[in-house]
């Protein structure tokens, strides 16, 4: 049984279960997610389905939550990830989201990060929450600026590409450092 985390209006966010290869297979190699993000070197079924084992379920098991998958609510078809991470590069926790590109445009990257950012502050109780960005990525700095992130610094990438984009949020009631 698919579990599902959060619904809003339009969106279910729901963890990956091996079914959702195809979809990550997709995904991950979209032009936008290798520009912007990386190549994973996940080019087959089997490692997609990898990919969703070793990361996103391990991080379930391990933290209690991770990216989840994003679906129509209607349809259940799948649009793009959006979750939070807890990278071993960054010391607080960072939400993360991708989109096909077919779907940009409607709200939903907006409506999808609103929800999990929510979630992350109220009912995990996380204070503060990152999110980091290629300097060429425009929208989803805004989309950040629109969520309530604040640009905090420029950070070395790893490997030696680009410098990568720092935001940051806190909860209202949380004690961190913004």
């Amino acid at each position: 049984m698919r579990t599902r985390v959060l619904q809003t209006q339009r969106l279910t966010v729901r963890h990956f279960d091996r079914a959702d290869a195809a979809f990550i297979l997709e995904l991950l190699n979209e032009p936008s997610w290798l520009q912007h993000i990386g190549d994973k070197g996940v080019k087959t079924l089997s490692e997609a389905e990898r990919y969703i084992q070793d990361g996103p379920v391990a991080m379930y098991v391990r933290l209690g939550f991770g990216l989840y998958l994003v679906e129509l609510a209607g349809s259940g078809e799948p649009v793009g990830m959006c979750g939070l991470v807890k990278r071993d590069s960054l010391e607080d926790v960072d939400l993360g989201f991708a989109f096909l590109p077919r779907f940009w445009g409607n709200g939903y990257a907006h409506e999808a990060a609103a929800a999990v950012l929510a979630y992350a502050i109220v009912d995990l109780r996380i204070d503060r929450i990152v999110a980091i960005t290629s300097q060429t990525n425009q929208p989803s700095s805004k989309l950040l600026r629109r969520l309530g992130f604040t640009f905090e610094r420029l950070l070395a990438a790893r490997g030696g590409g680009q410098e990568l984009m720092l935001y940051s949020i806190t909860s209202p009631s949380g004690n961190a450092a913004a």
